[in-house]
């Protein structure tokens, strides 16, 4: 008022604030001068100026966020085609850090082109309503001239009928998350010890192929499936690290002489596949399958020793009419598995019986592995003969499998048997119905010629940690003398481990089982590990007594295993005998007791125990 008298001009009181502060108002006061004195007039501006101040705190609390952030903020104004972009935002690029507006274009022109029709249909998207926020993660060009991943999010202003005018949002800087979910992408689809894809980055491939086959059906491509040949050996003999070594020193040359564009994957183990594209015709898949044995033959040096291998192959073309990657590779797998049963070091072409047979094999192991629930076994019994009394001494237990009212024969199912582990159950049955039938027989004829019973053991049967225990129960189980069972092992079963084999049978013979080598001479040269081993008795094979023939001269080798078991201590049994003559020659030799056709085929129980009631066999 002083000011306005004194000056003789308005005089402004911009916010007064009157009252309690429960009741506090805020006016404009002006002071309009006048000859001997003055006007005042006030306005109560309480609600804009609280307004006012509340627009000032948001502005202060918004600037000290956009300084604090990490994210980068933008605010893009529709109307004007004008971009706020904060100081974060320009230094995350590498861009001088102060704010400044800028055009649409100097965001655009840095983002990765292979992401920008994206980033576009985004943006899009939610400026015509379709999305309630805008979100997307594209690459950004630094200016050091690196791309950054960045999350940029958003959220449109829109008048009353819905158009957007302005949008603003934030970005985040997420290049070492993407980096991190990229490694574990990566070792989620690739092999660790090859770094090679895997079967899952491999499927993927292979649905991709066949995807764009249904556009280009004249495309010709093929799976081939590896298996490496007699890679197990390498690992038990020279151990994992050796055969892990080994398997990294073929993936790189299984690299070296494929084509670019092809696809090498390890699925695991000793397994690899390979996809083979743009094909000109289907006898290029086996020009390159050659080109990778002859490749596979050459030696590789690993740990300082010279290793060769060889790889059993199968193909699938797609020539058929696949639509899953599944049924390519499994048909691809069935035709190595072909390879294997040739010989192995081979490749063999996928074709249309392969899989009828594959199908027929996976019935036959079904029906197998549920054959003894269904009583589909038996055992026949083989007369064993002494040479000298003309006598049954004894059986050996065969198996035979009558397979829905057909028979199959033991050379068809016992392979099959080993191979898928059906064999353990099988033979314990076969061990506890042979001991029973002993058993039988031993309370029948007390006083008789039957000397004991005869049992095959397989390989991996005897691996068995718990085979001791398995033997004594069918012993017990039966109330059989241990001294009644004789247990028939392969010459090839000892040497697969014969350090193993040596305890095993040490502590069978000191239950006192008997021991039968089977085969003797037609596996591995063990004559020299046959004194480690705990055997009572020797097998002569049928190959030997069938060149027994009438006028000839005694084969030395059938003498030299009667000799040796002379010096051991040991019995002999010839098998395979068929004739009257084989008979005269065997005893001749000095063989005491022998089993074959001559004598009789394997019978049932209730027919082979007839043999048992005295009947002599002369020859």
């Amino acid at each position: 008022m002083a000011r306005a008298l004194a000056t003789g001009q308005l005089a402004t009181i911009e916010q007064l604030t009157l009252g309690p502060v429960d009741a506090r108002r805020t006016l404009q006061v002006r002071f309009f001068p006048f000859v001997g004195g003055v006007t005042a007039f006030w306005q109560d501006i309480t609600d804009r100026a609280e307004a006012e101040a509340a627009l000032r705190r948001s502005e202060q609390r918004y600037a000290l966020a956009a300084s604090g952030a990490n994210d980068g903020l933008w605010d893009w104004d529709l109307v004007l085609e004008e971009v706020y972009f904060s100081p974060r935002w320009s230094s995350m690029l590498g861009l001088a850090p102060n704010t400044s507006c800028g055009r649409p274009g100097d965001w655009f022109r840095r983002v990765h082109p292979e992401d920008l029709t994206s980033l576009n249909a985004a943006l899009e998207a939610h400026l015509a309503g379709e999305t309630a926020h805008f979100q997307h993660e594209h690459r950004v060009r630094h200016e050091d001239g690196t791309y950054r991943w960045m999350l940029c999010r958003g959220v449109a202003v829109r008048r009353p009928d819905g158009r957007a005018t302005r949008i603003a949002g934030s970005q985040t800087d997420i290049t070492e998350r993407v980096s991190a979910q990229e490694q574990l992408r990566h070792a989620a689809l690739h092999d660790t010890l090859t770094a090679l894809p895997n079967r899952a980055l491999f499927m993927e491939l292979l649905a991709r192929v066949l995807e764009r086959r249904k556009r280009h059906p004249e495309d010709l491509f093929a799976v081939l499936f590896l298996d490496i040949d007699r890679f197990k050996v390498v690992n038990d003999s020279l151990g994992h690290l050796v055969g892990d070594e080994l398997l990294a020193g073929i993936s790189r040359r299984l690299e070296s002489c494929l084509r670019e564009g092809d696809v090498l994957a390890r699925l695991g183990g000793d397994e690899f596949t390979i996809l083979l594209t743009d094909l000109s015709q289907p006898s290029d898949v086996s020009l390159i399958a050659e080109r990778i044995q002859e490749f596979l033959r050459a030696p590789l040096f690993v740990g300082g020793l010279e290793l060769f291998t060889t790889a059993s192959i199968g193909i699938a073309l797609s020539t058929a009419d696949y639509t899953q990657p599944e049924d390519i590779m499994r048909d691809a797998d069935t035709a190595m598995y072909r390879a294997k049963a040739l010989g192995k070091a081979r490749h063999e072409l996928f074709d249309a019986g392969m899989h009828a047979k594959a199908v027929d094999r996976l019935g036959f192991e079904h029906d197998l592995r549920g054959a003894i629930e269904r009583s589909e076994f038996a055992l026949h019994y083989q007369p064993i003969v002494s040479l000298s009394s003309g006598q049954c001494t004894g059986f050996e237990a065969l198996l035979r499998w009558n397979r829905g009212g057909h028979p199959v024969a033991p050379s068809e199912f016992i392979p099959v048997a080993e191979e898928t582990g059906i064999i353990e159950p099988l033979g314990t049955w076969v061990l506890q119905e042979a001991c029973r039938q002993a058993a039988v027989w031993r309370r029948q004829f007390p006083g008789g010629a039957f000397d004991g019973i005869t049992v095959n053991v397989s390989a991996r049967q005897l691996a068995r940690p718990d085979f001791l225990q398995v033997v004594q129960g069918a012993l017990e189980a039966a109330t059989l003398d241990p001294g009644d069972l004789r247990l028939e092992i392969t010459e090839t079963v000892l040497m697969d481990d014969p350090e193993r084999a040596e305890v095993v049978l040490r502590d069978l013979r000191q239950l006192g089982v008997k021991i039968y080598l089977d085969d003797f001479g037609t596996g591995y040269s063990s004559l020299s590990y046959l004194h480690r081993f705990p055997v009572d008795t020797l097998k002569i094979d049928r190959s030997f007594v069938a060149s027994l023939k009438e006028g000839g001269e005694r084969p030395a080798i059938i003498e030299s295993i009667v000799t040796l078991a002379r010096t051991l201590g040991t019995h002999v049994i010839a098998e395979g005998v068929e004739t009257e003559q084989q008979v005269h020659e065997l005893t001749r030799l000095g063989c005491t007791e022998a089993q074959g056709y001559f004598f009789g085929r394997p019978l049932p129980a209730r027919i082979a125990e007839s043999l048992l009631a005295g009947r002599r066999f002369a020859a």
